[in-house]
């Protein structure tokens, strides 16, 4: 038995779920081998499914997305660097109730990235999302070196809103050793920069943009293209209608500037967390995560999970919090059969704040149903 879920957001970790449901499943049959493999798709909780998948963790100090100094982490085996861009630039770095879609800032990134690199990465996996900010990546590129200026020759202000003051763009100063690097881009959205389908339209409401700052914040992204294209020719236009741009917020513009690969969030986790060699020891998968829905289809863990897994003759259930998806949407994606939270406790209050103990009742049932 392979459990490869996700996080239950605002409940469960991915490793918290991976137990839980490991727990649940013994109590009916004990003598179960169970491996746990917990895997993110590149946003929130990518670093942590790094660390249990053997990685060594690593803290450094940088700036949080106010500027206010945090400790983020990233992972490092065998020359191989995980950085999570939400360690740093995540909205989970905000004051509660706080938000500043015009001023934060991705600097933090820009510096996770670094200590990667001072660690001696020679690979490095850039999972981006959860992000505060929606400044193109700017500031990830200021703190590895690349300069921003005004009309009169002074940096701009932080944040995407002060990319509307950039009058000239500099990166000669970029840190040499991201020339060596294997960088690759990690996301499960492939948003272009701007535009109605661009990063401060679709994902700028829910970091606090108004409808007045959405527009601030497209046109600026669209004028900071527009002067990097002066800087470094037509791949800076090229890059910004690039799938994946507009992620988090657009560093994902930022890193294809670096010379990033983008590639889908939970193709390169299972790729690095080593998860082709736990399939095929497996019988059965368990997958999920809080809410299976439309988005879920989209790039999401348990879809890269599921479809892995149908590649490879293997059966995969879900368990979940919620259940938003039909009986046949779940059989197209490749899983059997969802055992939601909510089918054991229907109080969705109740199921948020006791999801650890429910689980392993919902895990219970999955024994009964296919183990015993």
């Amino acid at each position: 038995m392979l459990i490869a879920a996700d996080k239950f957001k605002g409940s469960l970790t991915a490793v918290q779920v991976a137990e839980r449901v490991t727990a649940g499943l013994r109590r009916v049959v004990p003598s179960l081998e169970v491996e746990a493999l917990p895997v993110a798709d590149g946003g929130d909780g990518t670093v942590a499914a790094a660390v249990a998948a053997g990685f060594e963790r690593r803290e450094v100090r940088v700036a949080g997305p106010l500027g206010q100094e945090v400790t983020a982490a990233f992972a490092l085996r065998d020359g191989t660097a995980v950085v999570e861009m939400a360690e740093a630039s995540g909205l989970q770095r905000l004051p509660a109730g706080v938000f500043a879609p015009l001023t934060a800032s991705t600097y933090g990134s820009g510096e996770l990235l670094r200590a990667a690199l001072d660690a001696g990465a020679r690979g490095i996996v850039f999972g981006v999302g959860g992000s505060a900010t929606t400044d193109g990546g700017a500031g990830m590129l200021a703190a590895l070196g690349a300069r921003f200026l005004d009309e009169d020759g002074e940096p701009v202000p932080p944040g995407g809103g002060g990319l509307a003051r950039v009058a000239r763009a500099d990166l000669s100063g970029l840190d040499p050793r991201l020339s060596a690097v294997d960088l690759v881009l990690a996301s499960d959205v492939d948003n272009p920069l701007t535009g109605p389908k661009g990063a401060p339209a679709v994902y700028g409401p829910q970091k606090g943009a108004s409808p007045d700052d959405v527009g601030t914040l497209d046109a600026a992204l669209a004028h900071f293209a527009k002067v990097l294209e002066a800087e470094v020719g037509p791949r800076a236009a090229e890059y910004a209608v690039a799938p994946g741009a507009g992620a988090a917020g657009g560093i994902g513009y930022g890193a294809l500037l670096l010379g990033a690969r983008f590639r889908p969030g939970i193709e390169v986790m299972l790729d690095v967390l080593g998860f082709a060699p736990a399939l095929e020891r497996a019988s059965l998968v368990v997958t999920g995560e809080g809410s299976l829905d439309e988005q879920t289809l989209h790039g999401k863990a348990p879809a890269g999970v599921a479809a892995a897994a149908r590649a490879a003759g293997k059966p995969v259930v879900a368990v979940c919090g919620r259940l938003a998806l039909s009986p046949g949407a779940l059989g197209r994606a490749g899983i059997h059969k969802a055992y939601p939270l909510t089918e054991a406790e229907p109080d969705v209050a109740t199921c948020i704040a006791d999801a650890g103990p429910i689980l392993e009742r919902v895990a219970e049932r999955i024994a009964r149903d296919l183990l015993d």
